[in-house]
């Protein structure tokens, strides 16, 4: 049965990142805006927020957050969780991004911005940041590298386990065109038996020059590339950029 991937996994997606440093990554957003004058009161957008895992750290050091995905499925998720309903929580695509109004920082975290296959849609999306942002906001995202793409991706597979269900993980990177296909196979625990799904998800190898191409097109001022959610610059080996832009109005 073919099905939307965020939409199968919502139900234990936390739990099948439970190693990924999200209390980390929110104190590295933290100590970059305020690097850069703005008060832990400031308000945030999670784009690509999926349930949540970035969203609630940010929210209890004491950010209005907003969090934006588009799987409904994930954001039903987030919404159960405690502290939900202090969350604004908006179901849309992050090309077509439509606030009520601006924001003193945008974050995107875990590749969302590689799930944009083409470059158009990453200016697009970079644009509407901009438009939403107040003058001098922040910009804070990640992406996977060339390195990762390459070596750690690869034609690798991988199983990832839960307690009702499971997920089969075949990844496919074909260099020639920079495009990774993820075949993904849940088993979904029913009563005695499982359901499976099979769905395919791709993501867009770019490089840093590339992105800091969109940036400055975009409006933007690229303040750092770490290494990770780390103060240490990017490296030939590194797996995840993490980009640091000022929008420029």
């Amino acid at each position: 049965m073919k099905e939307n991937l965020y939409n199968k996994i919502a139900p234990f997606y936390a739990s099948l990142n439970k190693d990924a440093p999200y209390e980390e990554m929110a104190e590295y957003v933290a100590k970059k805006m305020t690097a850069c004058g703005f008060p832990q009161v400031s308000s945030l957008l999670d784009l690509g927020c999926g349930s949540g895992n970035l969203t609630f750290p940010l929210l209890r050091r004491g950010y209005d957050m907003i969090g934006v995905d588009i799987s409904e499925d994930m954001l039903a998720e987030a919404r159960n969780q405690e502290r939900g309903s202090d969350v604004l929580w908006l179901c849309q695509d992050m090309t077509e991004l439509d606030l009520y109004g601006t924001v003193e920082g945008v974050v995107s975290s875990m590749d969302t911005v590689n799930h944009l296959t083409e470059g158009e849609n990453v200016k697009r999306a970079f644009s509407l940041v901009h438009t939403f942002l107040v003058p001098g906001g922040l910009f804070i995202f990640d992406i996977n590298t060339p390195y990762k793409f390459e070596y750690i991706y690869g034609e690798n597979a991988y199983i990832l386990e839960e307690e009702n269900a499971f997920c089969a993980w075949q990844n496919l990177y074909r260099k020639k065109n920079r495009l990774c296909d993820f075949y993904v196979t849940v088993f979904e625990k029913q009563g005695k038996h499982y359901q499976r799904y099979d769905t395919l998800t791709q993501e867009r190898c770019y490089s840093l020059e590339e992105i800091e191409t969109l940036l400055a097109q975009t409006g933007f001022t690229v303040l750092s590339v770490c290494d990770g959610y780390t103060d240490t610059p990017v490296k030939p080996q590194s797996e995840r950029a993490v980009f640091t832009a000022r929008a420029d109005k």
